[in-house]
């Protein structure tokens, strides 16, 4: 009977070890499992973060392109409006030449007329161009005003005129600019043609 009781308390032992190493498994693997993730989590985050960070530097990158492109075609299109402005040459009309301009063009003029330098004014007629010799003509291109004879376009009226006019008082009209003496006539007026001052008549 004592042997009985001792097999029988050895087995209750026995059942509550195992339920002991039961209970402390489910433990282990309750925290383990928590630990796992909890890990899995922090993975997700990092992983959230990297591609979040990503994104933001390719939009960035995009952002840079675009506003590299954009300056690209601002510098473009300034380019091409400096370009045009050039060869109109920088003036809308008579109104928009500056006195100085004006005068040093005049000084010019004046310096070919007092020389008889036929050439020298060609260079700075553009034709055609209306010149009052005789009952007047319009000398369509370079070639024929140099074929004109410089006695007849050089007078002395015409020359003592363009002389005695003072290039600082030039003012503009549409016509352009009268160079001449106080009697108006004869002169050489010269104004802009295709945006630079050029001689467009001379009349006697």
């Amino acid at each position: 009977m004592k042997n009985l009781k001792l097999a029988a308390a050895a087995g209750l032992f026995a059942l509550v070890l195992a339920g002991c190493g039961q209970g402390a498994a489910t433990e282990t693997t309750a925290e383990t499992a928590a630990e796992t993730t909890e890990a899995a989590g922090e993975e997700t985050a990092e992983e959230a973060s990297a591609e979040e960070s990503e994104e933001t530097s390719a939009e960035a990158e995009t952002d840079e392109a675009d506003g590299q492109e954009t300056s690209g075609e601002a510098e473009e299109t300034e380019a091409e409006d400096g370009a045009e402005e050039s060869a109109a040459g920088g003036y809308e009309n008579n109104f928009s030449v500056d006195s100085q301009a004006a005068a040093d063009f005049a000084v010019q003029v004046q310096a070919v007329v007092a020389s008889d330098d036929l050439q020298g004014l060609a260079d700075l007629t553009a034709y055609p161009v209306y010149v009052g010799i005789g009952e007047g003509q319009a000398v369509e291109s370079e070639e024929d005003f140099l074929a004109l004879d410089p006695a007849e376009v050089f007078t002395d009226e015409l020359k003592s005129a363009v002389a005695a006019a003072d290039p600082e008082a030039l003012e503009p009209s549409e016509a352009g600019f009268v160079l001449s003496d106080e009697n108006g006539k004869p002169n050489i007026i010269f104004g802009v043609v295709d945006g630079e001052l050029a001689v467009k008549g001379i009349n006697y």
